[in-house]
């Protein structure tokens, strides 16, 4: 995108995206309601999400310089990407008035520390036993107070970044190693955000370079919930299923909608939602919030919030297009602009659509990738499919940046379908024509 599709008409609403790129543009452009918006690039993608050599003070710095220079109104400033993105988005609209969850909302549910400390006063049943420890202290395996096995991660990340599951004192000390090599590419970026909140004396120590330890809560079904809040009404559109596979279940196999969890467990989940949000005081602003549902044949279902995200999913658009006709980024453009959604319901071509992750759970070298040519071919092929290649040939699948702990994604495919086994065979297909060759290391 360059400057060519940035001309401002003064009879349209004038959008910066924070973090654009092609694929969710196009998305929105594609929208009935876009030929009443100018959509403005707000840094690129690779610019918010790159931090070697431009760090987010920058970031933060040029993105203010951009906005205060563009010579029209700014309406609304958006973006659908985790941190930095989602974290910076308030900082950004409060100097001109725009909507926006308040920054201290915002933070809590960025903080994973903190995010359950405020769950723990409203909503205890529905979370895991936890506690934060300094990986940096000699005395770290002392401060834990979770019984094994348990989770540890970041109070700050991204797609599972430096996630483990920990079984025992060995393995603790293992992965604590690791960590101290590697929470710097979020714990430095991080801390520079909290420095634009007052933090309650619980959370004032306990800055980026801690990790959260919770006791385990990955079994039973997952889903994720997308919503909004608009003028302090909360509404949830659509609850997406999340399907897992790998080691420890830890990685995504794909995201399907529409979930087929039972409706009254369904909305215990939102109004466990609502009653959060409501605590932290979140408002004018979209969330997606993960669950999952534990059935018990003896007894009373356990339901466990996993975490909360202050943004869209922009996993979910394309799913949400096919099956209920647009893609949920016309909920965060409206609300953007201080306007209450209208989003359409179950008025796609299809009755289900999903995401697919093609992960690979050891390192290799690829041989082979189809060209651009090819995957536009298949896409003509399997209508409605879209391809995003993450992997080139003669590279190392440990090269790629940000990946969960137990696998490397090598590829998203979107399909929709009108059942489960035809979804799931285009898949198998897709996969099969593709024709990738990698190579094992060693």
């Amino acid at each position: 995108m360059g400057e060519n599709i940035m001309m401002h008409d003064t009879c349209k609403k004038n959008i910066f995206v924070f973090g654009a790129e092609e694929f969710n543009i196009n998305q929105m452009k594609a929208l009935a309601s876009a030929k009443h918006y100018c959509f403005h690039e707000l840094l690129t993608h690779q610019q918010v999400k790159c931090w070697n050599g431009h760090s987010v003070q920058k970031i933060h710095k040029s993105a203010m310089e951009r906005l205060k220079a563009f010579s029209g109104s700014v309406d609304a400033i958006v973006g659908y990407w985790d941190f930095p993105v989602s974290t910076m988005l308030p900082l950004l609209r409060q100097p001109f008035g725009l909507p926006s969850p308040s920054y201290r909302s915002v933070l809590i549910c960025e903080h994973k520390y903190w995010c359950r400390l405020e769950q723990k006063k409203v909503i205890p049943d529905y979370i895991p036993d936890f506690c934060a420890i300094n990986p940096f202290d000699t005395n770290a395996k002392q401060s834990v107070t979770v019984q094994y096995p348990f989770w540890i991660k970041p109070v700050k990340s991204a797609s599972s970044h430096l996630g483990f599951k920990v079984r025992n004192d060995t393995e603790l000390d293992q992965v604590l190693q690791i960590i101290r090599k590697k929470i710097c590419r979020f714990s430095r970026p991080f801390n520079y955000m909290l420095q634009f909140a007052e933090l309650p004396d619980e959370i004032d120590a306990v800055d980026g370079n801690y990790c959260i330890v919770e006791g385990i809560i990955s079994r039973g079904r997952q889903c994720t919930l997308e919503g909004y809040v608009y003028h302090g009404d909360m509404t949830v559109y659509g609850v997406v299923d999340s399907i897992r596979e790998g080691q420890h279940r830890s990685s995504f196999a794909r995201y399907q909608y529409p979930s087929t969890i039972p409706m009254r467990i369904q909305r215990e989940m939102i109004a466990t939602t609502e009653c959060f949000l409501k605590h932290i005081g979140f408002d004018n602003g979209p969330f997606n919030i993960e669950y999952y549902w534990e059935p018990i044949k003896a007894g009373r279902d356990r339901i466990w919030l996993l975490e909360i995200n202050t943004r869209i999913s922009k996993s979910h658009c394309p799913l949400f297009r096919d099956v209920d006709g647009a893609t949920h980024q016309k909920v965060m453009l409206e609300l953007g602009l201080g306007e209450k959604p209208d989003f359409p319901h179950r008025e796609g071509k299809h009755k289900i659509a999903a995401k697919f992750m093609w992960r690979i759970n050891h390192d290799a070298y690829i041989r082979h990738v189809p060209s651009a040519q090819d995957l536009q071919m298949l896409e003509h092929e399997y209508a409605d499919a879209n391809i995003q290649l993450h992997v080139r040939s003669g590279m190392r699948l440990s090269e790629l940046m940000d990946q969960d702990s137990y696998s490397y994604e090598i590829a998203v495919i979107f399909l929709a379908g009108n059942s489960q086994q035809e979804l799931l065979q285009k898949y198998r297909d897709l996969k099969k024509a593709m024709q990738i060759e990698l190579e094992p290391v060693g």
